[in-house]
This record gives structure tokens, C-alpha cells and sequence, in this order.
């Protein structure tokens, strides 16, 4: 396909009318695709569009907070119920020097097996770069001390809620049960 003066000027024209890529290559006919009219607009050097190509989407509101909800549920005064606060995390342990090996050297990637700790101890660009050298637990790759820092049970990673999600679910839950 050639671009022509003509062609330019109309893919110039379609482009700051906000048109996508492929908009334009549907509108210019047989021949040009997407791909085509996304170099040519990069070689023109064609600025940013006037309009966006997609109208924006709509922000997600915070739900109202349901009157019905809110009469059922127990008036709560703040000094009788302590509020909720998630667990403090507990602070990661310190960091384990490496263990020399038998023969009085440290791990490192030659010196590697199965049964020793693989956890990078330091930078890898310096020459005190090593591993930790321990016994590792059976199936892992780590000691038992450097487990615990790779693998966090399911329930810490999980993402917290608003707070106020427990109250909403349970109204909501008591609300069911009334119909029911």
C-alpha cells in the first residue's frame, strides 16, 4: 500500500479526531491495517489525540451504607468495644551469617548441593558474595530459618478489606436470614 499526500492528510485528520488505529484502517479501506497506520503515525511523528479513543469509564461509587442494615445492627458506643485492629506483623528475623563449609571455604554456586542452603547472602557483584551454606530441609531449596522469610502462610499475603466490610457482610447476612 502507498501513502499518498491524500492518505496522509486523512489519517493526520482521523488521528486528531481521537480514532484508534484500527478505527482509522477500517475507515480508510482494503489494504491498510492496524499495524500500517500505528508505523505511519509513528514515522509522522504525530502528537497525542485531541479526544481519547475510549470514552473514560466510570469511577466505582462506595456503596451507600443500607438504612435497613444500619437499624439492625447493634448500637455499638466506642468505649465498650475495643476497636479492631489488624495483628502486627512480626518483625523478620535477623539475617543468618553464612556457615563455612567443612573444608573451612563458603558456599558458593560451585560448591552448591542439594543439601545445602541456597539463600544469597550479600551483593553478587562483590567477592563476599555467598550462600548460606546450612543444611536445608528436605524438598527445599532453603535451611529452616530462611523458609520461614520465603514462604508466608496464605492468611498474610491474603489483601485486607475496608474495615467496615465485616460489619456490611454481616448485616447483610442478617438481612437474608429474616426473608428466609
Amino acid at each position: 500500500m502507498a501513502w499518498t499526500d491524500e492518505r496522509v492528510e486523512i489519517l493526520k485528520k482521523l488521528w486528531a479526531e481521537g480514532l484508534s488505529a484500527s478505527q482509522i484502517a477500517r475507515e480508510m479501506g482494503e489494504g491498510v491495517t492496524r499495524n500500517a497506520i500505528i508505523g505511519k503515525v509513528h514515522r509522522l511523528k504525530l502528537s497525542g489525540r485531541a479526544t481519547p479513543s475510549r470514552p473514560p469509564r466510570p469511577r466505582a461509587k462506595p456503596a451507600p451504607k443500607p438504612k435497613a442494615a444500619a437499624a439492625a445492627a447493634p448500637n455499638r458506643s466506642s468505649s465498650s468495644a475495643p476497636a479492631r485492629q489488624s495483628a502486627p506483623m512480626a518483625p523478620p528475623p535477623p539475617p543468618l551469617e553464612p556457615k563455612a563449609l567443612p573444608n573451612g571455604e563458603f558456599a558458593t554456586v560451585l560448591t552448591l548441593t542439594n543439601h545445602i542452603c541456597k539463600w544469597p547472602i550479600g551483593d553478587p557483584a562483590t567477592p563476599e558474595f555467598r550462600f548460606c551454606g546450612r543444611r536445608s530441609k528436605a524438598g527445599s531449596p532453603y535451611c529452616d530459618t530462611h523458609a520461614a522469610q520465603a514462604y508466608q502462610p496464605q492468611s498474610r499475603r491474603r489483601r485486607r478489606g475496608p474495615e467496615g466490610a465485616s460489619a456490611v457482610l454481616d448485616a447483610l447476612a442478617n438481612s437474608r436470614r429474616k426473608f428466609n
